[in-house]
């Protein structure tokens, strides 16, 4: 058994590095010294990456003829004003051979209505529809893409949200990164230029605090995957029972990743991101994603209880405390020097992953991102408060190791 860490960015959220601790050594003073020169470092590489990496056109693909099928599995719930056209957007995927299966739980959802337009609009289109799912666990994604797993004709699986748009060409990205011994291809989750103050958090958040984390896991070598969008070998996950073997979990992602690390398989990062294009979007919504978010990392990783220290504000507090212990340095010139710093490299790390320029103005951006920054202590200590999460339509109880237990009205 392959020994990594793994964290599901759809549910989990924010990393720890691989040292979540360092005892105090005679070498301390040197040691603090250097913090600021190995964020400086670190921040301004993280920033050359998002650059040079993401949005990049792959030119060693294969060709297009040789291409592998891709089974692309759709979990739908609800409407919201974007979901015709961002499912619209995989029925004009310029790929040589894949089908869409589309999966609805009720009979009366009205995603069934969009859905048909959809399969009507496209004709040559490889597409069906399955309504009703299968009950096999708590978890309400599993249970709704069960008939679509069954009859998937294709060795490649892409499972993703309903709330994610693609490019003509991002299949065809995707599936060139899909080498020998590459077992899935994931996308680092972003957000598509919307209206309003409550998109715009959500797009500083989704381009500076969560990339820091997941560009920096996977260039060092940790397991790190989003379930937004992830391309998987289907014979890797029968092998570790399929579907079914997840629907105990809620971040199922997470231990579908695990078990595909577990034997053996590499993962890929595909240059272009997974964006998301709900058409729902509101502070309230942001920030309970954020506290849902936090609730399973701390019932499936331990060394959650450290995030704060990883935050822009406390830990320029603690960096700002070590210098001017060491240094004699002002504490609150410091911190303000510090996260002076941060603010403008996360600013340019943003534009990197946007790839182009940002919908909106400087101004909105720094009001953005001050607002997160003070909003994640309190996300987190919400999370502590309560170990209930409410999803979809279910209210779960999380347990430690991350199963759950639905919670039902009596």
């Amino acid at each position: 058994m392959v020994n990594v860490r793994i964290l599901n960015y759809d549910i989990i959220g924010p990393m720890i590095g691989p040292s979540d601790g360092v005892a105090e050594t005679p070498r301390r003073f040197h040691n603090r010294e250097m913090t600021n020169v190995t964020f400086i470092r670190d921040r301004w590489s993280l920033c050359s990456f998002s650059r040079l990496y993401l949005h990049k056109k792959n030119t060693d693909k294969q060709p297009y003829s040789k291409l592998p099928g891709v089974s692309l599995l759709k979990p739908l719930k609800g409407v919201d004003s974007n979901l015709l056209s961002n499912l619209e957007t995989f029925f004009e995927l310029d790929y040589p051979k894949y089908e869409i299966l589309l999966c609805v739980q009720d009979d009366d959802d009205p995603a069934i209505n969009v859905c048909k337009r959809l399969l009507g609009k496209y004709p040559n289109v490889d597409a069906r529809l399955f309504v009703g799912g299968k009950k096999v666990g708590i978890n309400p994604k599993i249970n709704n893409l069960m008939p679509g797993y069954a009859v998937a004709k294709y060795d490649l699986v892409w499972i993703c949200d309903s709330g994610i748009r693609v490019k003509q060409d991002t299949l065809t990205d995707m599936a060139s990164q899909m080498t020998e011994r590459v077992g899935l291809v994931h996308g680092l989750p972003y957000v598509a230029d919307r209206q309003g103050f409550a998109a715009t958090l959500e797009q500083v958040y989704f381009g500076t605090s969560h990339p820091r984390s997941y560009i920096s896991a996977n260039v060092t070598g940790f397991k790190c995957v989003t379930g937004m969008s992830c391309l998987m070998r289907k014979d890797v996950l029968d092998q570790a029972g399929g579907l079914i073997a997840f629907a105990q979990y809620i971040a199922e992602d997470y231990f579908m990743a695990k078990a595909i690390a577990d034997r053996g398989w590499k993962f890929a990062m595909a240059s272009q991101v997974a964006l998301q294009n709900s058409g729902s979007c509101s502070v309230a919504q942001f920030q309970s994603r954020m506290i849902r978010w936090a609730k399973l990392r701390i019932n499936m990783l331990p060394g959650t209880i450290c995030e704060p220290i990883a935050e822009c504000f406390v830990a320029s507090l603690l960096i700002g405390w070590a210098a001017h212990h060491v240094f004699n340095w002002d504490i609150m010139v410091f911190f303000l020097c510090h996260c002076l710093a941060w603010f403008i490299s996360d600013y340019i790390q943003l534009q990197g992953i946007q790839g182009g320029p940002l919908a909106f103005s400087k101004l909105d951006y720094a009001v953005a991102w001050f607002i997160r920054e003070s909003m994640a202590i309190q996300i987190f200590l919400s999370a502590l408060w309560d170990p209930t999460v409410r999803w979809r339509t279910g209210r779960y109880r999380l347990h430690c190791g991350g199963t759950a237990e639905e919670i039902l009205d009596v």
